[in-house]
């Protein structure tokens, strides 16, 4: 069982701290969240810094909105990044679907899926040889992820990634898992795709737990229904956790991320009790 933290996006400031504790325990993932119109850190450079301060722990993109950007630029920051950790890093990517973030860069919300397509071939063809380096530490680059719900959306994991970002409630993720894996074998490919859970986690005292709840609440305040279905999922003891995980796990996850929404710096050790 692989456990994974996905990092707060509240004071940025700490993520150092999580990272040089989450690098000193049973922690194989460092997770980090992508938004545009928010109070968060740009995850690219974010990860970049946590590169430096780890020696033995991935660093994730979960999920960077991979249409607000410039397909060749991101093929350079990631095969940089990749390189600078030593081929750490995993670029987890999905097409976002927030309105007011694609009309702020200038990009067409109703293209996404198109332009996703072509970026992931882009991102390839570069890392693959281009004219563009460095190149990645990892050959063909680092490894993709994708993360989405629709099933036309799930199809591009057997056609362009490596592995699936399943961030859906337990309820549906089973579903899930299984069209990613028959679609992949329908596609020929070897073996099986990676997958990989998330799941929200607050652990320690009711401060913390409240600030993880006010958190989310305001990520998704976007979409209420969606904040109080997502608040309502928050793991809060570590019994709850360890069902979740194993849960995830007997559906077919490799890796469990558990997003902790809640800045406070000790859940890394309170987490790493759990599965140390």
């Amino acid at each position: 069982m692989r456990i994974g933290l996905g990092l707060p996006l509240a004071r940025p400031e700490r993520l150092l701290g999580w990272a040089k504790r989450a690098d000193d325990g049973p922690f194989r993932t460092l997770g980090l969240a992508d938004r545009l119109l928010w109070d968060n850190p740009e995850p690219l450079v974010t990860l970049a810094a946590l590169a430096g301060a780890t020696t033995r722990i991935r660093l994730q993109t979960e999920v960077l909105l991979a249409p607000l950007r410039e397909p060749a630029l991101l093929a350079k920051q990631a095969a940089t990044l990749d390189r600078l950790s030593g081929g750490r890093f995993t670029l987890g990517l999905g097409v976002g679907g927030r309105a007011d973030e694609f009309d702020l860069v200038g990009v067409d919300l109703r293209t996404r899926g198109h332009r996703f397509d072509e970026q992931l071939k882009t991102l390839r063809d570069i890392w693959s040889g281009g004219p563009i380096g460095p190149a990645p530490a990892s050959e063909g680059g680092p490894e993709i992820l994708i993360g989405a719900f629709a099933e036309p959306a799930l199809e591009r994991v057997a056609r362009f990634a490596d592995g699936f970002l399943c961030a859906a409630p337990l309820s549906s993720a089973g579903r899930l898992l299984s069209f990613v894996e028959e679609s992949w074998s329908r596609a020929g490919r070897a073996g099986r795709p990676r997958m990989v859970g998330q799941l929200s986690a607050a652990l320690g005292p009711e401060s913390t737990v409240e600030e993880a709840r006010a958190q989310i609440l305001s990520y998704y305040a976007f979409d209420p229904a969606l904040a109080a279905r997502t608040a309502g999922l928050l793991l809060t003891t570590p019994a709850a956790i360890r069902d979740a995980v194993a849960e995830f796990t007997a559906l077919g996850a490799d890796e469990v991320v558990l997003y902790c929404w809640s800045p406070d710096t000790d859940q890394v050790d309170r987490l790493a009790d759990v599965f140390g």
